[in-house]
């Protein structure tokens, strides 16, 4: 029997099949990603007072508060994109402007608003187990009566 060109040879595939076979363990070369907790809402309504500051004040130290809050929740793993989007918002028209004006004050107040209702953890908080005791008394009770 002649080898085929370019396929490795039987005792090779033997070889091969006998070490993945053995149970050898290989290195994982996956990394473990460590668990980052969702934003807290306090710390999403301090960015959320810290834009609307800078919105009414128009004065540098409120401004750079404001950017200082809300940059790292840029790079935050677990905030979603629409979120992210509302603060890049926030962060691009967070400086003092000569003018105050209307418009200022509402592209940067606009997303500030909305921030706490898109910025919210889709997980679900932890069913505590309600108190067991005697079923509430209410409606119509047919059959019997409750003593």
């Amino acid at each position: 029997m002649t080898a085929l060109r370019g396929w490795p040879s039987p005792a090779a595939l033997a070889l091969a099949s006998l070490a993945f076979g053995s149970g050898v363990a290989l290195p994982n070369i996956g990394y473990a990603v460590p668990y980052v907790p969702f934003p807290s809402q306090d710390t999403l309504r301090q960015v959320q007072l810290a834009a609307l500051a800078c919105a009414r004040e128009n004065t540098s130290e409120t401004c750079n508060q404001a950017r200082k809050l809300g940059d790292p929740l840029m790079d935050h793993p677990r905030l979603p994109a629409n979120c992210k989007d509302l603060i890049w918002q926030m962060l691009a028209k967070s400086q003092p402007a000569p003018t105050n004006s209307f418009a200022r004050r509402q592209a940067i107040s606009d997303p500030a608003e909305r921030l706490l209702l898109v910025c919210r953890s889709s997980e679900k908080p932890e069913a505590t187990e309600a108190p067991a005791g005697k079923p509430a008394a209410g409606g119509i009770n047919f059959g019997g009566s409750q003593r």
